[in-house]
């Protein structure tokens, strides 16, 4: 279990990641059950199934990159769990084999009916994992490689709120495009903000955005995401004419935004582009549970 620990830590960080993705899966549930005008607070079952099955999820997007990019570990970051034999890729592939299990088993108990959508979202990630068989095309398209990535967030955000909707026997509920929209796009403000670091972090072989597009742009890119899953949950939570306590709290979290990647900018020290991720940590956690637990906040579910 020690290497399991240590792996954990390094790579798939249990407290952090599962805080992010509690209040992610919160998040969807919540305002589903919002959306659709239910009274009081989600079932107890929906909640733990959209946390087990988003957590796998998670789990499994993390096992996925272990197989993608195990040539490039190999040569360029020996330090990682895989090529300095701390774990064997076939042992991940058991542990992503036993998540699927677990997501399977989680749908069946709440409702046949998810399993179609789980498959659709295993079906996608499969692909996503190959690369579309187009591998060698897709990869030095840097912006396109991202883009089609990260589609799996709406994806597995569209079954986390089906264990809503779709086990209450109701169709998918005004505002839910825009809450997946909400979802892409902070997906790409993650995906960009673990991306950029000072020139003294960087390393050979890997692709950063501050490197491939400089320092500047690659921040202005990050705000621009930021800013656009903001904008798009604002639309959502105007559907339930929160937007004004929405609005407040997304600005304020957006001004800290702005002021961490100014400072990053300003100073280049060693570990400064850590203040970006984990102000896109900070900001996924804000947006999810504004969003998920504003209806209950202000009353306005009874």
């Amino acid at each position: 279990m020690r290497k399991w620990w240590t792996y954990q830590r390094e790579r798939f960080p249990l407290v952090a990641h599962g805080a992010l993705i509690a209040s992610f899966s919160f998040c969807a549930v919540s305002l589903s059950h919002a959306l659709r005008g239910a009274a009081g607070w989600p079932d107890w079952q929906s909640l733990v199934v959209a946390f087990g099955t988003c957590f796998a999820f998670f789990l499994q997007l993390r096992i996925a990159d272990e197989f993608k990019d195990a040539e490039d570990d190999a040569r360029y970051r020996p330090y990682r769990p895989v090529p300095r034999g701390l774990v064997t890729l076939r042992e991940l592939a058991a542990v992503f084999a036993l998540a699927a299990l677990v997501q399977l088993l989680l749908a069946l108990w709440l409702d046949a009916r998810l399993v179609i959508l789980l498959a659709i979202t295993w079906a996608y990630l499969a692909a996503m994992s190959r690369e579309f068989f187009v591998a060698e095309w897709l990869r030095p398209r840097y912006v396109l490689y991202m883009v089609s990535h990260m589609v799996i967030m709406p994806l597995v955000d569209l079954y986390a709120t089906s264990t809503d909707w779709l086990v209450a026997g109701s169709k998918p509920p005004d505002g839910l495009l825009w809450f997946l929209l909400t979802s892409y796009c902070n997906g790409l403000n993650v995906e960009i903000g673990r991306k950029i670091r000072s020139p003294a972090d960087e390393e050979e072989g890997v692709v950063t955005y501050s490197r491939l597009w400089g320092r500047p742009r690659a921040v202005l890119c990050w705000w621009a995401v930021t800013a656009a899953s903001g904008v798009s949950a604002l639309v959502v939570a105007s559907r339930l004419g929160l937007e004004w306590p929405e609005g407040a709290v997304l600005l304020c979290a957006f001004i800290v935004m702005l002021g961490v990647g100014i400072a990053y900018l300003r100073r280049a020290q060693p570990g400064r582009g850590t203040w970006i991720e984990h102000g896109s940590g900070a900001w996924t956690l804000i947006l999810y549970l504004s969003l998920g637990l504003m209806p209950h906040a202000t009353g306005r579910l009874h």
